[in-house]
């Protein structure tokens, strides 16, 4: 009896000890296009890439209270971050489930088990039966010695989903969050060029009657006055036109914030004449794409399949298992209770796959597969990020530059226009010289309100694609519910 507990607790600790290896290979960062310690090519690299910390509630630089509001309100309530939350909770239950498996598993149970037995007997007895009852209650345990990491390999795995889906998760709230901003910048933008509108209205009302004060007393002629008032018609179905894009943007924000559309109330012009945005710092590194949720999702999908490889190759090795029970059993219930009828067992299960077909290889090289597959996207994943921060910084350069030429244009069309109205007063010009005038100053406002709005719309790219803001954060995120075991790249084989 000693000689078999101590065979017994000689293969527990063997078995514990051997539990320390994993077979397969640990994840490690492959080399993209984006190396942590280089600048973005438009990022006007004079400055040390490695200085500009990363944060998060980006959309606060606009310095609009109504646009912060707004994001909050879709933060709370829009029906695709809930979803999104949703599908995190799912992996986080996942994790649990896997993690499961690495424990014990305990259970309780008693039973009534009654049974009738025939047997021959020689003659004269013959043939008889008997029936039998037998209760009993018992406490089983089963433990699977993780002997080459399996279990911990899937365990590993699925945080690493778990993660994944987390940063999926926050790319929503990106995407959502720009969509708001953006709307954001498109009403004020939309208001801007319904102010400029209202304004022409009312300058070629007053106009229209100064012409037809002129024709009343002969001074020119009929076309004048039809010019004159098409004009102003024109400028009112622009009025109407720009009306009805203000309210369907509004409506759309209300989907976004998840309210009903055409419920909230009227946004506030606090945006109305957007304010010049600050200048974006030189040096922009490329590590700032750590922080982007498609990277880390593509990243941490990667991660995941790495450790599946190894848990695809533990199956190909034996599996341990220690089972015992202990428990009572007797043929009354009365007496299940008692030391009398105490029924134990203790069982070490060593299986060892021999021959299946080549199936345990074949999940061996598909997980390799998955695991390349993986890695392609992640690389492919940061190339797109690359070009869309690029595509940003270009394009709100142009566009800034473009703003400056539009501001020259703008001052000396209002200056022409204001010319051309006195000369056509004085009856010096006539009504086509102002009518060209005025278009041409109409044409640069509208032109100058919407390219100030697309430097917005490109800011907003650029804080997309970077995943978040360049500035201090002003919480640190914790680090804490990450387990330990699998937040690190171990090299135990």
């Amino acid at each position: 009896m000693k000689t078999t507990r101590l065979i017994a607790v000689v293969v527990v600790i063997l078995s514990i000890a051997l539990a320390g290896c994993m077979w397969g290979p640990n994840y490690r960062r492959p080399d993209t296009a984006a190396a942590p310690e280089a600048c973005f090519v438009h990022a006007n690299a004079d400055a040390d890439c490695n200085e500009i910390p990363i944060s998060g509630a980006w959309w606060k630089r606009f310095g609009d209270p109504v646009t912060n509001q707004l994001v909050q309100d879709a933060l709370a309530h829009n029906y695709d971050l809930q979803a999104a939350a949703a599908r995190t909770i799912q992996a986080e239950a996942l994790m649990e489930q896997a993690r499961g498996p690495l424990f014990p598993q305990l259970n309780y149970g008693i039973s009534r088990n009654r049974a009738q037995t025939s047997f021959n007997a020689p003659p004269p007895i013959g043939r008889r039966s008997f029936l039998s009852t037998t209760y009993g209650q018992e406490v089983s345990i089963q433990y699977l010695v993780d002997l080459f990491g399996k279990l911990r390999r899937a365990q590993r795995a699925a945080w690493r989903d778990l993660l994944a889906s987390r940063a999926s998760h926050l790319a929503v709230q990106h995407a959502v969050v720009a969509n708001v901003v953006r709307l954001r910048a498109q009403l004020a933008t939309q208001q801007r060029l319904l102010a400029i509108a209202q304004a022409n209205t009312k300058s070629w009302t007053a106009s229209l009657e100064i012409v037809e004060r002129r024709y009343r007393n002969g001074l020119t002629s009929p076309l004048d006055v039809h010019l004159a008032r098409e004009n102003l018609a024109n400028s009112q179905a622009t009025e109407v036109e720009l009306r009805q894009s203000i309210k369907t943007t509004r409506l759309a924000l209300d989907v976004l914030i998840g309210r009903r559309p055409g419920t909230s109330p009227d946004y506030p012009v606090t945006l109305e004449a957007l304010p010049d945005l600050e200048p974006i710092p030189v040096g922009l590194p490329l590590g700032l794409l750590d922080q982007r949720p498609d990277v880390v999702a593509a990243e941490m999908r990667l991660a995941a399949a790495t450790e599946r490889v190894g848990v695809s190759i533990a199956q190909l090795f034996p599996d341990l298992t220690i089972s015992g029970s202990y428990g009572f059993r007797d043929e009354l219930f009365r007496t299940i209770w008692n030391d009398q009828a105490t029924v134990y067992s203790l069982t070490l299960q060593l299986t060892q796959p021999l021959f299946q077909g080549g199936q345990l290889l074949a999940q061996v090289k598909a997980a390799r597969a998955r695991a390349e597959e993986e890695a392609a996207n992640y690389a492919g994943t940061v190339l797109v990020a690359l070009q869309e921060v690029e595509d940003a910084l270009v394009r709100e350069e142009m566009l800034q530059e473009q703003m400056q030429a539009l501001e020259i244009r703008l001052r000396e069309a209002r200056a022409a226009e204001k010319l051309a109205r006195q000369r056509y007063q004085q009856g010096v010009e006539n009504v086509i010289t102002v009518l060209e005038t005025e278009r041409r100053r109409r044409l640069a406002e509208n032109e100058l309100a919407l390219t100030k709005g697309a430097v917005w719309t490109a800011r907003i790219d650029l804080f997309l694609a970077l995943g978040g803001d360049w500035q201090e954060p002003e919480h640190p995120p914790e680090a804490a519910d990450r387990p330990s075991e699998a937040a690190r790249d171990d090299t135990q084989t």
